[in-house]
């Protein structure tokens, strides 16, 4: 009896929880779930702040093919301690300005700006990359939250029918009609199903967990995601043949597309490396100037002061002009360990190519089979149901007229329970796989459920 009250209570306390849900918690669509996910997650915005940082990179690329310009000036001075000196102390000031520019370098300045700018289109897959996986990861849990949430229904009209059982077993016992036996069993069906209704809502609320918070809501902020109700039509489409589904995957999945690209890079990396055993030509230029106070100081008393004569920034600008040729003729190996290392790295690319497209196929054929088996689950899990319905229905009515015992009446019920999961189980594998093939084929969700 004590186990009884607190079922009870339980079931109380959920129906409370459940009502307050349904008045003061925001509902959640699947297209508002990702809506909401792709402008606020935290992992996607590192990998967009990664593309932003990476176009720095490219325009630094860019400018290093133009000449440098800088601007430099020097103070000091000097103090001599000599009594025979004409001045202790002397000031002097230079001025310059310097550019350079690399005319030649094996070609790898130029082919570092196409290195970085197709860099930048692979930083831009791994986003939308990024993006697939948490969309993915949405509606996996969102579906979850669904088929708990009929979960929840189920197991609640389950333990009502059996109160109702338990009830009118109660009047058939007083009635000695049934024996006690019969009646116990009842009650205790009764408290499990009750129990089930309790543990389907936990199971409810831990999903609905998950799905806050990989949408990185507040702690403060509750979700109840909805849906409507899916018709069968949708359920059972048919599908397209699965080669057209692997080939539109190979065209519009993101990584697919970074791993070719990736291949481009690192062939690229090839002929940078072998930029090493070029010659480099660097073109310089400079003005400058400079002046001095106190030119005499540092010169023995009597002697000729130094120049101190005449316009100093005029008398000392300058200009300079300079053409460096630098020829590598042995660099201890190291281009030549730069060449074969980028080989390598190459060939690691195109193998990293053709498993991200093996992967591809599997993740693909695994959801088109899912689909299948669930569609053809789905249909017989119906019909399942209806027999179960049926059959639930005409066994409490031989049970009410003592033609049916309680365990065939126990069985028929928990047979109409099992169907009627079986059946939103099969639902939802089929909804969630039909999803995962969309986004393979780069459609994005299908509907808001």
């Amino acid at each position: 009896m004590r186990k009884l009250l607190w079922i009870i209570c339980l079931a109380g306390i959920a129906g409370t929880v459940s009502a307050q849900d349904a008045d003061s918690v925001k509902t959640w669509t699947l297209k508002a779930c990702v809506d909401y996910a792709l402008e606020n997650n935290i992992q996607l915005k590192q990998s967009r702040n990664s593309y932003l940082s990476g176009m720095e990179d490219t325009k630094q690329a860019r400018a290093a093919m133009f000449p440098s310009l800088s601007a430099s000036t020097s103070q000091s001075l000097s103090n001599y301690p000599s009594k025979d000196v004409t001045d202790n102390n002397m000031y002097t000031g230079t001025y310059g300005i310097n550019a350079g520019v690399t005319l030649f370098k094996g070609g790898s300045l130029n082919i570092a700006l196409k290195q970085q700018k197709m860099q930048n289109e692979i930083d831009l897959l791994t986003v939308e990359e990024t993006a697939n996986d948490i969309v993915t990861a949405i509606i996996q849990a969102y579906m979850q939250c669904l088929y708990a949430a009929e979960s929840v229904n189920v197991a609640r009209s389950t333990a009502d029918a059996s109160k109702a059982q338990r009830d009118r077993a109660e009047q058939m016992w007083a009635a000695g009609s049934i024996s006690k036996v019969d009646f116990a069993q009842l009650e205790s069906q009764w408290m499990s199903d009750e129990y089930q209704a309790v543990t389907a809502r936990t199971t409810l609320d831990d999903y609905r967990l998950q799905l806050k918070q990989l949408l990185e809501l507040d702690i403060t902020e509750e979700i109840n995601p909805v849906g409507p109700d899916v018709p069968a039509e949708q359920i059972l489409t048919v599908l397209p043949p699965k080669s057209d589904i692997y080939l539109a995957a190979l065209e519009a999945m993101p990584e697919i597309k970074r791993g070719r690209l990736s291949v481009q890079a690192a062939e690229m990396g090839i002929r940078q490396a072998r930029s090493g055993y070029y010659p480099s030509i660097t073109l310089s230029a400079g003005v400058g100037t400079g002046y001095m106070t106190a030119t005499g100081a540092g010169t023995a008393t009597g002697s000729t002061p130094g120049y101190n004569t005449g316009n100093q920034y005029w008398n000392n600008f300058n200009e300079n002009i300079g053409l460096s040729l630098n020829i590598p003729i042995y660099s201890n190996r190291q281009t030549r360990t730069a060449v074969n290392k980028a080989r390598i790295e190459a060939d690691n690319s195109m193998l990293e190519q053709r498993s991200i497209e093996k992967n591809l196929l599997q993740e693909v054929e695994t959801a088109y089979l899912n689909v299948l088996s669930n569609q053809s689950r789905f249909v017989s899990a119906l019909k399942q149901e209806e027999y179960a319905e049926e059959s639930y229905e005409l066994t409490s009515e031989q049970f009410a007229l003592g033609v049916k015992n309680t365990v065939e009446l126990l069985t028929a019920k928990n047979e109409l329970t099992t169907a009627r999961l079986e059946t939103l189980q099969a639902k939802y594998m089929t909804l969630l796989n039909l999803e995962l093939l969309n986004i393979y084929q780069g459609k994005g969700i299908y509907g808001e459920y």
